[in-house]
């Protein structure tokens, strides 16, 4: 299972972004996804995640400003950013936990990441 995410670039202090993370392959199901942010010289963090038909979670600094969402049918997770300041510059990363059919064997794939940047 492979995983493309998009959306990044650069935008001003105030401005707005959606991410997008595109599940491709065959045989899978999707579980809980995941975003992940690396800030520069930072380790990465969660940003949130999200279940099959639930509603998301995030981590405590991310909530308010961030919302995660998900369309099964398409295997698209996306992650809208507003309000972005410059500590908010990082590549943003999707992952995802899920199983293979018919195995049910599980596994878990990171996307290649992409890079947000916000000037002040």
């Amino acid at each position: 299972v492979q995983l493309q995410a998009s959306g990044g670039g650069l935008v001003q202090t105030g401005g707005s972004l959606r991410l997008s993370c595109a599940a491709s392959g065959s045989g899978f199901h999707l579980n809980v996804m995941h975003w992940y942010r690396q800030a520069p010289g930072k380790q990465r963090e969660l940003v949130g995640s999200i279940t099959s038909g639930g509603p998301a979670t995030y981590t405590e600094s991310f909530k308010g400003r961030f919302t995660i969402s998900r369309d099964d049918p398409k295997n698209l997770m996306s992650l809208q950013l507003n309000s972005l300041t410059p500590e908010d510059t990082g590549v943003y990363y999707c992952n995802v936990d899920g199983r293979i059919l018919p195995t049910w064997r599980p596994f878990n794939s990171w996307g290649q990441g992409t890079l947000v940047t916000v000037s002040s």
